[in-house]
């Protein structure tokens, strides 16, 4: 492979240890959740349905992609630029499902705090571990389950 083709698939190396397709299966899943869940009961379920989708082989990938995450401060700088990118893919979707417009306040507002909910905790604070990729998607759920009712304290 040349490295003009390398590039145009990876902009960055950083990106070919973050390359997964769970971005991928969730919006899928997403997309096809009933209209009448609220947005982030549909993103809940979403996740629920995409993640059994992942094979082994994949959930290893992913572990040891969070792994590098954690470890490396250029992978980590990328991944928060990934979830950036994410933050509009969803913003999109969520628009879709809304009739609202990707740049809508409310719109905007529902995709920084999904993923400021999954950022915040699944980076470790120093001095913690990471929590284990069995546990990962159950936490993320327990997050966004306290977003949606209102981040109650």
């Amino acid at each position: 492979m040349s490295p003009a083709t390398f590039y145009r698939y990876f902009p960055t190396k950083e990106d070919v240890v973050l390359q997964d397709d769970l971005d991928v299966l969730a919006f899928e899943a997403m997309e096809n959740q009933p209209a009448g869940l609220s947005p982030l009961a549909a993103v809940r379920a979403a996740m629920a349905e995409a993640l059994p989708k992942l094979t082994e082989e994949e959930r290893d990938r992913f572990r040891e992609t969070t792994a590098l995450t954690h470890e490396v401060p250029e992978i980590r700088a990328r991944a928060l630029d990934e979830f950036a990118r994410t933050i509009d893919l969803f913003a999109a979707a969520m628009a879709r499902r809304t009739g609202r417009e990707p740049g809508d306040f409310a719109v905007r507002a529902l995709a920084g705090a999904v993923f400021g909910v999954i950022i915040a905790i699944t980076l470790p604070t120093p001095g913690q571990e990471p929590v284990e990729i069995d546990d990962l998607f159950a936490t993320i759920d327990k997050g966004l389950a306290l977003l949606e009712a209102g981040l109650p304290l």
